[in-house]
Parts: C-alpha cells; sequence; structure tokens
C-alpha cells in the first residue's frame, strides 16, 4: 500500500502579525499547525523556521476529507507551482496602506470625472434645446 503525502505552508498577513499555515495531508486525513511570526518573513527566515522548528508544531486531529482524484498534466503542474512561488505582493503594512490609498484616490477621481463630464454633457444639451427654442421663434 502507498502511503500519498502532501504538504503545503502558506505565509498571510491578519491583523497584526504575520501567520503560516502548514498543512499536512496523509491518506485522506489532514492535519493542520499555525505559526505566529512577528515581522514579515523572508523565504530563508521562513526556511529556516521550518528547519528547526518543525519538531515543535502542534498539529490538531486528523480530520477524514474527500478529495476526489484529478490526474493534472505535468507541465500544467509545473506552470501552477511556478506561479505560486514567483506571486509576491506588497509587503509592509505601510505599503498596503499607501497602496490602498491610491486606489481610494483613483476610485474618488474617476467618479469627479464622470460627475464632470456628465454637468458638461447636460450644459450642451441644454444650449442645444435653448438653440432650438430660438429657431423656432423667428425673429
Amino acid at each position: 500500500m502507498t502511503k500519498a503525502i502532501a504538504v503545503t505552508f502558506t505565509v498571510f498577513f491578519e491583523q497584526p502579525f504575520w501567520k503560516g499555515i502548514y498543512e499536512r495531508v496523509e491518506n485522506n486525513q489532514i492535519s493542520v499547525a499555525i505559526v505566529v511570526f512577528g515581522a514579515e518573513p523572508s523565504d530563508a527566515e521562513v526556511f529556516e523556521y521550518l528547519n528547526t522548528h518543525f519538531l515543535s508544531f502542534r498539529f490538531t486531529k486528523s480530520l477524514e476529507i474527500q478529495k476526489p482524484k484529478i490526474i493534472q498534466n505535468y507541465k500544467r503542474l509545473q506552470r501552477n507551482i511556478k506561479k505560486q512561488t514567483q506571486q509576491k505582493g506588497i509587503g509592509t503594512k505601510s505599503q498596503q496602506a499607501l497602496q490602498q490609498q491610491r486606489e481610494q484616490s483613483k476610485i474618488e477621481s474617476k467618479s469627479k470625472s464622470k460627475q464632470l463630464k456628465k454637468q458638461l454633457q447636460q450644459q450642451q444639451f441644454e444650449i442645444k434645446q435653448l438653440k432650438k427654442k430660438e429657431k423656432k421663434k423667428g425673429h
């Protein structure tokens, strides 16, 4: 009997700390351990932490999961792995705040320009209507 083992380690930011979730799947049984980092860890720090503290991880009780067996093309699998390893978002809280501020100002400026455009169109429409009325009067 072959033993199927799959592991994933995901690092994410959850207020106010960076956390990592280590998932281990063995023969349709999943167990999870959570690691809390303080500041944003680099790849090297994560790797070192996993190597030195793995034995101290406290995994949850194994839960039964039902996964359909999907056979995936090996080239597609390699592309997905490459995508996952190259995904790098904005890291620090200050950078995230700046990005959020940029997005907010972009939305505001779009709505402002839309409103100005609408006003200009309304003015032009009113001018056209006045011209039509003037033509009908026939001085």
